[in-house]
């Protein structure tokens, strides 16, 4: 038989090393979403059934009517779902119904520090309480030192007897009032 070779005869003298790929670790990266107005709820339901790490912050409010009062949970950053998310992930939240876009700088998807959101989720998990506040650009900033904000940076507010430290995400232009103890903050 011309022309074909017996791969069989081919006898190795050293050992051959085959590079493998090694797994690439995928940035996870927490990015804000903007929503509909009024849709934060069902896109973090929706993120939830499709296995998407979402967190969508809410604050308890008391509301009165003539007849009654009802104490409701409410969007503690109206417009907006924070999602964790790798690139392929991100692609198929913008697929879901009420999602907007992510909040980006220069066409790319915004990253929000980790360090801020963690600080966020700690706080409202251990019921610290929030309640929505004017985004604010000037005033004396901060770091919470210890307890469950620590690692956070603010702008502080007094009030009453504790302090009322003001956290401000920039990327989306909001803020959230917490109160912690005067112990807890020292100054930048």
């Amino acid at each position: 038989m011309e022309g074909v070779t017996n791969i069989s005869q081919t006898v190795l003298t050293s050992p051959t090393v085959v590079p493998t790929a090694l797994p690439v670790k995928t940035p996870v990266d927490w990015y804000a979403v903007y929503t509909c107005a009024r849709h934060e709820k069902l896109v973090a339901k929706q993120l939830q059934e499709r296995g998407v790490d979402c967190f969508l912050p809410l604050y308890r409010s008391v509301r009165r009517w003539k007849d009654r009062r009802k104490e409701l949970d409410l969007v503690l950053f109206p417009g907006y779902v924070f999602v964790r998310a790798t690139p392929n992930e991100r692609a198929r939240v913008l697929q879901l119904p009420g999602v907007v876009r992510f909040v980006s700088f220069q066409g790319k998807p915004a990253a929000l520090p980790e360090s801020e959101m963690e600080a966020l989720r700690n706080g409202l998990a251990r019921k610290l309480k929030a309640e929505p506040h004017p985004y604010l650009k000037v005033g004396r900033p901060v770091e919470v030192v210890a307890g469950p904000m620590m690692g956070a940076r603010g702008i502080l507010k007094r009030k009453k007897d504790k302090f009322r430290l003001v956290l401000t995400l920039d990327l989306i232009m909001r803020s959230v009032a917490v109160e912690v103890d005067a112990a807890d903050v020292k100054s930048l």
